[in-house]
């Protein structure tokens, strides 16, 4: 798989948005952990869902207005960027899941937001099975798309070989698409090429072990798709046998973000959204 591909499934490249209108969303900045996270919420009293973005998009590039909209109609969305993406700052210019997971946290204990359900996509995911294992009773239910509980050999030598120049070239990652979606300039966009490619010497941040993966209390559905380059099949099914409540949705024929199609079409968007939503309200 050539990277031009790669950063379409891994960028969510051309998500449309298929619903046009007013999303009811407020869109404000909470400073936690010294870090300005921007975030958008629904305006109404629902249960919260929070929606995590994939590494490199953002709130609103992940989370379209179309699956906002269907989301919305059960729950109250927390929509954040995480640090130095969209809208967000990020003045340690360093990235872990760890640190996501305490941001979000912060965010969470801002908006006075004790328990909540939550979705995440790739990195969202990974950002979610730090917050589910800190502090297991505060997250109900979750879903992991294309999550990994590690670093395999197959990630590692595509984030390698995916230098800052050699991402600057490839759609999604080059200047004028990242300037869609990320709103502090030149230095952000390239500091985040750098920390992508830096994630294949990342050994401590996403280290989770069988027993740590046993202390999730959250029921737990795992999505995956089955041409997955960066994460295989196998890390989804060992997720799923080491989480006690979990389920596993293997998705064919689907890659690293399984409800985008190879040319970046999100045909899958609508069964993503619909299964996503019977299980959370189990």
């Amino acid at each position: 798989m050539n990277l031009q591909r790669f950063a379409v499934f891994l960028c969510v490249v051309g998500l449309p948005n298929l619903l046009l209108g007013h999303d009811a969303l407020s869109s404000k900045t909470a400073k936690v952990n010294g870090v300005k996270i921007y975030y958008r919420i629904s305006q109404n009293d629902k249960p919260p869902l929070l929606l995590l973005h994939a590494f490199a998009s953002s709130g609103d590039h992940t989370w379209n207005r179309r699956l906002r909209a269907r989301l919305s109609q059960r729950y109250r969305l927390i929509i954040p960027d995480l640090r130095g993406h969209g809208r967000s700052t990020n003045p340690t210019k360093s990235f872990t899941h760890r640190q996501a997971a305490e941001d979000i946290y912060g965010l969470l204990d801002h908006l006075g937001i004790r328990r909540f359900k939550a979705i995440g996509v790739s990195t969202g995911g990974m950002t979610l099975l730090h917050m589910a294992t800190k502090s297991p009773d505060r997250v109900e239910t979750m879903v992991l798309v294309s999550a990994t509980h590690y670093f395999p050999a197959t990630a590692r030598k595509i984030m390698a070989r995916s230098t800052p120049n050699v991402l600057q070239k490839q759609a999604g990652w080059d200047d004028a698409s990242m300037g869609k979606i990320h709103f502090r300039g030149a230095e952000q966009i390239r500091l985040l090429r750098r920390q992508f490619h830096h994630f294949h010497r990342s050994y401590a941040d996403m280290n989770f072990t069988r027993p740590l993966l046993g202390t999730i209390k959250a029921r737990t559905l795992i999505m995956h798709g089955d041409q997955d380059p960066l994460f295989p099949i196998a890390i989804p099914v060992a997720m799923h046998s080491a989480i006690p409540a979990s389920s596993l949705w293997i998705v064919p024929s689907a890659g690293h973000i399984p409800f985008v199609d190879s040319r970046g079409k999100a045909n899958k968007l609508v069964p993503f959204a619909e299964r996503s939503l019977l299980f959370l309200s189990k």
